[in-house]
């Protein structure tokens, strides 16, 4: 264990003994949550930041709204706004927040909404005049105010809860106990083939219960996609020259896919969320200046497009600007994960 976890491990006690008593209040009905007359799924994590939670959110409401009015309620991470609000035609990541803006931008003929109380969000859905059918609950994991229908978790491989903390010495927002509150749990980035054993164990380690359902996911990224309309997107080899701008929770395997077309690579890193001010702006234009290679492009993931769209940088500089879609890809069984709760909705919609 770092030093720094050894000093921060008595505060993650006291942040463990907290979330311990809460859970125990919602647990006991001491602390109420409210149920709704619509099914509602809520895709969550244990953990802070970087599991896949927005392409699996996606994945889900592709699925839904082939059949049924979806609803997506966030609570907008980082929204300069607050209270509730209903994405429209000209909504922006300022407005709403980055992730409910690209599930906005892709899902154009879904409700989005944010909302930092999710019972008033659901709400406020439920009394408009189409109201949704079914509403996916982003991030809303340890909003124990509403009771979901479906509790979806999402745990990365690569960061088996087995070897992490409570914050703040580690990443995990609750105990890996709190997983018996899941109905379906997916196992996020793995690698490309993954033995029975592997799954076995996996399911062992997880104390997976008899009412839970298990699947396994990896990334899969799509076609490379210019940030501004119009623009064709360039045929990138081994001696094309990549500024590769990041500002998500874990960077590393969008970094690793890169890699793959070039080592030729310069790198700027971000925090989750990062808001691309003017000195941003700044900092990409002086840091894209010094690459001197002809063939230079500058290559980002779906989520920081969303921002770096909307941000201050001359369109000469966000006509060399590409992004990388990508989507969660089921090992096995995936259709079983979504007929399973496309019949639960048609089952109980209002």
């Amino acid at each position: 264990m770092s030093v720094s976890k050894v000093l921060l491990f008595p505060f993650s006690v006291l942040y463990g003994a907290i979330v311990g008593i809460r859970n125990f209040l919602f647990d006991t009905g001491i602390l109420a949550s409210k149920s709704f007359e619509v099914p509602v799924f809520c895709v969550g994590n244990i953990t802070v930041g970087g599991t896949g939670k927005t392409p699996h959110t996606e994945e889900l409401i592709r699925r839904l709204q082939e059949r049924f009015r979806v609803a997506c309620l966030s609570r907008g991470y980082k929204r300069r706004t607050s209270g509730f609000i209903l994405a429209g035609e000209n909504a922006t990541a300022e407005e709403i927040g980055d992730e409910p803006m690209q599930i906005k931008t892709k899902f154009p003929g879904i409700l989005v909404a944010v909302d930092e109380k999710r019972t008033r969000g659901i709400e406020t859905l439920l009394a408009l005049p189409k109201p949704p059918e079914v509403i996916v609950l982003d991030d809303a994991f340890q909003h124990r105010r509403v009771k979901a229908d479906k509790n979806i978790v999402l745990i990365d491989y690569n960061r088996p809860l087995s070897k992490d903390c409570l914050l703040p010495a580690g990443r995990l927002r609750e105990p890996a106990s709190a997983l018996r509150r899941a109905d379906y749990i997916v196992v996020t980035k793995c690698p490309d083939h993954l033995t029975p054993i592997d799954k076995r164990l996996i399911l062992k380690k997880l104390k997976v219960k008899p009412y839970q359902h298990l699947f396994f996911t990896r990334l899969k990224y799509g076609e490379i996609k210019p940030l501004s309309s119009g623009v064709p997107v360039p045929t990138l080899n081994r001696d094309s020259a990549l500024l590769c701008i990041t500002g998500i929770a874990r960077p590393e395997p969008f970094i690793r896919k890169l890699r793959e077309y070039t080592d030729n690579m310069t790198e700027i890193r971000y925090s989750d969320h990062h808001r691309f001010g003017k000195k941003e702006v700044r900092e990409i234009e002086r840091i894209f200046a010094e690459i001197r290679d002809p063939d230079k492009y500058i290559l980002t993931t779906e989520k920081d497009a969303v921002r770096l769209r909307e941000s201050e940088l001359p369109e000469e500089i966000k006509q060399q600007i590409f992004y990388i879609p990508v989507e969660p890809e089921f090992l096995c069984q995936g259709e079983t994960f979504a007929q399973e709760l496309i019949a639960y909705v048609a089952k109980n919609k209002r």
